[in-house]
């Protein structure tokens, strides 16, 4: 195992980086920000990832030693031993995995040194899957809590948070463009919702919040873009003919990157009925919109209610159209201020360097620890 210096003397810890998902949720998002900005920094990355995958295609052209492995299902065993060949082959330090399906196929040998840390963004289970690593990264509290209740060591349980990237800048020529496209008037107000369609995202509930909602707020007739794939696609949008909202919902269908739509908007609506933290409330913050949301895990942490976001009861149609009726009737400053109290929170608590600069400093960590 090695191990090289930055010029002012700290170490650098050569790392796997391995996900086995073919998805691209906000685990698999979060692993392309890190490992990119990771590499970014000077730190020796490897990714580990299935060929074809969204993973795959993101970290494609960037400098970044990508290794494809199968890592089809829990007795891959292929896998498995590929993924310690290559641990010895590129004397990794850290091996880091993302969701069970790469955590539960990275089994460390007792001799070999490198340190397996598994992070975890949601409340998995972790018989099987996650109890066999030797560190554990939760990006929410409650996360974290969990996998001490669930027996998992308290002084090996780490809380290190997302980042979202630097907003990207978007013309106004580009946002009159998108307007024309989906039938956008100039005065509509634009409410901007983004998830996969399943149904712990509660789009039905936002889709019923819209038909609480008057065609007109202040004078502006007020829609609803949504941008998402997902197999609740056709009963979705069969529901907001059935609620006659159709004419007031944009599909927008899979957007990457949806940084456009953050920009076109006049609010964010989160309606998930379970949400450990939600990457599109930090991604809304990046863009100062303000944010109406359900009252989730991860927005009781780290949401005030009333200054960072607007929040309502998951699953309750009528009070999210209230909160939605309130923001949209407010004063400008009002608005704004939500909007630049949440960019405010992102940036002191969810910034990139900050969130980068925890990694690399719990590596240093457990590499000391371990003997490294």
């Amino acid at each position: 195992m090695v191990s090289t210096t930055w010029p002012g003397g700290a170490e650098l810890y050569p790392s796997l980086h391995i996900l086995g998902s073919r998805q691209f949720g906000g685990a698999d998002q979060f692993c392309i920000r890190l490992v990119r900005a990771l590499h970014e920094t000077g730190e020796v990355v490897t990714a580990i990832n299935r060929k074809g995958s969204p993973v795959a295609k993101a970290l494609a052209g960037v400098g970044i030693e990508q290794i494809h492995v199968p890592l089809t299902n829990q007795w891959d065993v292929w896998s498995l031993w590929t993924i310690r060949r290559l641990i010895r082959a590129r004397q990794a330090c850290i091996v880091q995995t993302y969701l069970g399906r790469a955590t539960r196929l990275t089994r460390l040998p007792p001799a070999m040194r490198a340190v397996h840390i598994a992070r975890l963004g949601g409340f998995y289970k972790i018989d099987g899957y996650y109890r066999h690593a030797h560190a554990w990264i939760g990006n929410t509290v409650g996360i974290c809590d969990y996998l001490v209740r669930s027996g998992l060591p308290a002084s090996r349980v780490y809380h290190i948070g997302n980042f979202v990237p630097e907003p990207s800048a978007v013309s106004e020529a580009y946002q009159a463009g998108l307007r024309r496209l989906y039938g956008v008037h100039q005065d509509a107000w634009v409410l901007f919702a983004l998830g996969r369609l399943i149904e712990k995202k509660g789009f039905d509930v936002l889709l019923r919040a819209l038909a609480c909602l008057p065609r007109e707020a202040a004078g502006r007739p007020v829609l609803l873009m949504i941008a998402s794939e997902g197999p609740s696609s056709e009963s979705l949008q069969a529901l907001a003919r059935e609620l006659g909202q159709q004419d007031r919902v944009r599909w927008l269908g899979w957007q990457d990157p949806p940084d456009a739509f953050y920009v076109l908007a006049d609010a964010f609506v989160c309606p998930s009925r379970h949400e450990p933290l939600g990457n599109v409330i930090l991604e809304a913050w990046n863009y100062g919109l303000p944010v109406v949301r359900t009252r989730t895990d991860g927005a009781l942490e780290s949401i005030e209610d009333g200054r960072t976001s607007l929040l309502c009861d998951s699953g309750d149609d009528q009070g999210m159209a209230a909160q939605i009726r309130i923001l949209l009737t407010a004063p400008e400053t009002h608005r704004r201020g939500l909007g630049e109290a949440g960019h405010d929170h992102l940036r002191e608590h969810y910034s990139r360097a900050a969130i980068v600069s925890a990694y690399v400093s719990l590596y240093d960590r457990l590499m000391a620890e371990h003997g490294g």
